[in-house]
């Protein structure tokens, strides 16, 4: 059994920064990629930001670039989220997910980030 589980999640003030790590577990388990993604109450989910576990290339959603930058530690499966510069907007449960090389996406269970204005 895979466990995803974040932390990180706090209150912050608009302009303030706030780092967010997950890490997957689980025996034989190897990330094929690990990423972010985000639901604010009354909206559907959305991607953040992707990491591939081979060579380290990212992808990144509009809304976070040049604010959010994604990285990992290979060997402990982990990954992190460091955001920057965060606005009232970014405000919501921030979840990580692992994917497997199989195709198969196993997801964390949410840390909340708030952030006043």
């Amino acid at each position: 059994q895979v466990q995803v589980v974040e932390s990180g999640g706090g209150l912050v003030q608009a302009g303030g920064s706030l780092r967010l790590s997950c890490t997957a577990s689980g025996r034989t388990f190897t990330s094929y990629a690990m990423g972010w993604f985000r639901q604010a109450p009354g909206k559907e989910r959305e991607f953040v930001a992707l990491i591939r576990w081979s060579g380290g290339t990212t992808n990144y959603a509009d809304s976070v670039k040049g604010r959010f930058t994604i990285s990992r530690h290979r060997t402990q499966n982990t990954v992190y989220l460091q955001m920057n510069n965060l606005k009232p907007e970014d405000t919501a449960v921030y979840y990580c997910t692992a994917d497997h090389h199989t195709g198969t996406r196993y997801w964390g269970q949410g840390t909340q980030v708030t952030v006043s204005s």
